[in-house]
């Protein structure tokens, strides 16, 4: 089963500022990605083994299959179409041999633990895509398990890192690198990474300098703020929050100037503004960048 998700990414960023109670199809699953991402950014010493896969899982796919399917290996048979003509291209393993290919899988990873982390973690993404343990969700769920693999042997690539920026570009080739075709018991003993690998490390390549060029156009508190920037900082520091009454005795600047101020460093992310009218004050942010 193919997962793309139609939401553009402006829209992605809208609904996880706002949260809305009510959620399209499309929108829980950007939602359930996001909150796993961020449960797995916490999860430094935990394994990866098939408890964690059905948690990540579990996560990915909330409220969007039935109990019986959610964070539990398939229970019965399926096949993988042709999205275009509905001919089967692949017939995944039985799904009584899903536990037993998984727990194969979990302990290849633990025993070769000298093995690079890149094809480590390329391994472990196209078989786990070929066993196809769920009934949906697997790409997402390969997805979450491979970028937390790859920080756990070492390679931390961050939050900033996404293999679906590099796979979006060309959906088609990435399904047909990821993928296998045929009965998988007559395919599996002659199945060739290689090409995969290839495309994997790519990826990876191009992502990394994807987030390099986000870096360095990122404005730093050394090189944007001013000293009536730092101003506001060390008041909010000292006192907790800034009204703009407050700005007013420490300096000068017009009023509409002073809300430029503000905006500005909201825009950095380094502040937030909270109530209304004469209640406005100013708190630090959530995410404050360090330089």
């Amino acid at each position: 089963m193919r997962e793309i998700n139609p939401l553009p990414l402006t829209d992605v960023k809208r609904l996880l500022k706002s949260q809305p109670a009510e959620l399209r199809r499309s929108e829980r699953e950007v939602v359930n990605y996001n909150r796993v991402l961020t449960w797995l950014g916490d999860e430094k010493d935990a394994p990866l083994d098939s408890e964690l896969l059905l948690r990540i899982h579990a996560g990915v796919m909330d409220g969007l299959l039935p109990p019986h399917q959610t964070g539990r290996f398939r229970q019965e048979p399926v096949v993988i179409p042709d999205p275009r003509s509905g001919d089967i291209l692949f017939l995944p393993p039985d799904h009584g041999d899903v536990p037993r290919l998984v727990g194969e899988l979990v302990d290849f990873i633990r025993g070769n633990e000298s093995l690079d982390p890149l094809l480590m973690a390329g391994l472990c993404h196209k078989q786990l895509v070929i066993i196809h343990p769920f009934m949906d969700g697997n790409g997402r769920t390969t997805r979450l398990a491979t970028n937390y693999l790859l920080n756990g042997l070492g390679l931390r690539l961050g939050n900033l890192f996404s293999f679906e920026n590099y796979y979006n570009q060309n959906v088609s080739r990435y399904f047909r690198q990821v993928g296998a075709f045929g009965n998988y018991y007559d395919v599996a003993d002659k199945l060739d990474f290689t090409p995969w690998l290839e495309y994997f490390a790519e990826g990876i390549l191009d992502e990394l300098q994807r987030v390099a060029k986000t870096l360095a156009g990122r404005r730093t508190p050394e090189t944007s703020l001013k000293a009536h920037h730092l101003a506001i900082l060390n008041h909010i520091d000292t006192h907790g929050y800034i009204t703009d009454a407050d700005y007013a005795r420490l300096t000068e600047r017009a009023k509409a100037t002073r809300t430029l101020d503000f905006n500005y460093l909201m825009d950095l992310g380094l502040i937030v503004r909270l109530g209304r009218g004469r209640s406005t004050h100013y708190r630090r942010g959530e995410e404050i960048e360090h330089g």
